[in-house]
Formats: C-alpha cells, structure tokens, sequence
C-alpha cells in the first residue's frame, strides 16, 4: 500500500486538505448561521472534495480490513479520516425535507469509520449497529422491545460515566493535538511523531463518530415519529377537505318523549333528540346557525325526507296555530256576521 500512497500524489492530499480545511472553516465559521448561503457553499464544496477524495482511496485500495495497521504507510493514515469528515460535512446540510436522508447517509458514512478503525484495532469501542435502531422492525415493534428502551437506572449512570471519560480523554486529546500541530504541520517531525499526531486525529473522530451515531439515532426516532403523526391527517384523494370522524349510527326522534319509547326498542342504538343532534353538529362544525340539515354518513334519503317533512309540518302546524290566534283576535274586536252586508236577504 505504500507504494500506491506514494503514487496517489498531491492531488489526493490537496482534495482531503481542502475538504478537511472548509469543514474547519463551517465548523468554527463566524458565520452566525449555517444556513447562510455562503456557508452552505462551503459544505457543498468540501463534499465534493471529499467524495472524490475517497472515490480515489477506494480505487487504489489504499485500506483492506484483513491488512495491519503497521502496513498502512504514516502519511496514508491521514486518509483513513475521510468517511468521520464526509459524515461530519453532511450533517451540516440545512434542507429540512431531506433532513431524513442526510442523517441517514451521515451515519453510513461514520459508520464505514468506525468499522475501519476496529478491524484495524484503533480504540477500544462497541461498533454500534450498522442500522438505526428501530429501522428493521419499524413496522412492527418486538413484544421486548419496550422493556428494552427503559433503560435501567444502573445503566443510565454507566453511560453517564463513560459520556463523561469520553469527554476528558477528548480534551486530553485535542490539547495533545494543538501541542503537536505545528510541529508536524511544519515538516520538522520525524515519521514517529507524524504516525502518532494522525492516530490521536482518527482517536478524536472515532469519539466523535459515536457521539454523531447516538444524537443522529435520537433525532431520527423523533423525525419518524413525526412522520407517523402526519401520515394519518393528509386528506384522501388530495382533496383539502378536513377529513371528519364518521359518525356512529343512532336513530334522529323528535323529542324526549319519543326517545324513550324508540330507546326501549333499540337498546344497542343511542337515541338522540333533533335538538340534541344539531346541537352536537353545530359544535362539530358541521351545521352552521340556519343552514338546512347536512346529511349525517348513514342517513338514507327516505330517513332525509323524512325529517324534512317532519320540520315541515312542525312549520305548517306552526303557521295554522297562528292563523287560528289571527282569528281569535279579530273575532275579538268584530261582531259576529260584520262584512256580510250585501247578503242581507
């Protein structure tokens, strides 16, 4: 492999500088967010980089997972970065429609890390699954599966702890790192202390790696959710109607009365008063103020006539009991057989 490093020249140094540089650049970037257009050109460019960069690596073969550490040439090492920076690059993409596939494509990328470093022994970590959790049996949680996502109070304290032992040994880490920088960026070391400056480099990422992993699960659990939760609200058939409860089937009477003696015949159908139904319509929204009755779903037209004419002949019944208060009162002030002068025999 070191021949074939040797022979990949600058031009594949130059690509992972360059990528590594603008990831740097949005990563402490002034900018005060990362989804100005300037900064979002910075993203794109360093992933471009980066992917032809290890569009490169893989054709030369550089790594091999039954290969050593000690055969990787010190100035190969460096490129052993590429997939922890293409991860890191990628989550600093903005577009919250795709937010799914760049968390996604994120983690498969410090994953294929991940799994680099452990099958050439650097670090000591669990590999996390190749998958997100949850992802293969999305469908259909596993009877085990709730005990399994509480985790216990001893557990919880575990990871705290080791949440914690990561965070000094990145400190420890990244002083060691500053310390060295120079040094080696100055072409004054020897080959000893380059091969060490890029391992502590790829042990930072690999802590890095697992860090993204575990928040990139969180939040793709979250985003799921959300999209489970909107699924259901879309109307069919792209109509923008608000898709309404159907409503459970009871028989319309005309008053209380009338309810009880309906109610007895059909104990499994709750009765409910013409009142009361326009009254739970117009609270669902369905029956405005005056409006004729809307049809309930499992109303038939004979049941829809029907109630028409009954509100008909409660206006009719209504109309002749004026027409009878009218002639009350004009007999009250007329005596019998006033305007009917022209028959006098």
């Amino acid at each position: 492999s070191m021949a074939e490093g040797a022979g990949a020249g600058p031009r594949l140094a130059e690509l992972l500088a360059a990528g590594r540089r603008l990831w740097e650049e949005v990563e402490t970037g002034a900018e005060p967010s990362s989804g100005a257009p300037a900064v979002q050109d910075k993203v794109r460019q360093g992933l471009e980089a980066l992917q032809r960069a290890a569009a490169m690596v893989a054709q030369l073969e550089l790594f091999s997972e039954n290969e050593e550490l000690e055969e990787i040439a010190s100035a190969d090492l460096k490129y052993l970065l590429l997939p922890a920076l293409l991860g890191a690059l990628t989550l600093k993409q903005v577009d919250l429609s795709r937010r799914l596939e760049h968390l996604e494509s994120a983690r498969a990328h410090f994953w294929r890390f991940l799994k680099l470093c452990s099958s050439y022994g650097l670090g000591s970590f669990h590999l996390p699954p190749a998958s997100p959790p949850g992802e293969e049996d999305a469908g259909s949680p596993s009877p085990g599966r709730p005990a399994a996502a509480q985790p216990s109070l001893v557990a919880m304290a575990a990871s705290r702890q080791a949440k914690i032992e990561r965070y000094k040994q990145k400190k420890e880490l990244e002083n060691r790192l500053a310390s060295m920088r120079n040094f080696v960026e100055s072409e004054q070391a020897d080959e000893d202390q380059i091969r060490e400056f890029y391992i502590l480099q790829i042990q930072k990422w690999i802590n890095t790696s697992l860090e993204e992993i575990e928040s990139i699960d969180q939040e793709m659990v979250i985003l799921r959710s959300r999209g489970t939760a909107k699924q259901p609200s879309a109307p069919p058939h792209g109509t923008s109607r608000q898709v309404r409860a159907p409503l459970k089937p009871f028989i319309l009477t005309r008053d209380a009365a009338q309810a009880k003696v309906f109610g007895a015949g059909y104990p499994g159908l709750p009765t409910m008063t013409v009142d009361d139904w326009y009254e739970q319509r117009r609270r669902q929204g369905v029956v405005s103020g005056q409006s004729a009755p809307q049809r309930a779903p499992g109303i038939t037209d004979e049941e829809l006539q029907k109630q028409q004419q009954e509100k008909k002949e409660e206006e009719d019944d209504e109309e002749a009991l004026q027409k009878a208060r009218n002639w009350d009162d004009w007999k009250d002030t007329h005596p019998r057989g006033y305007g009917n002068r022209q028959n006098v025999g």
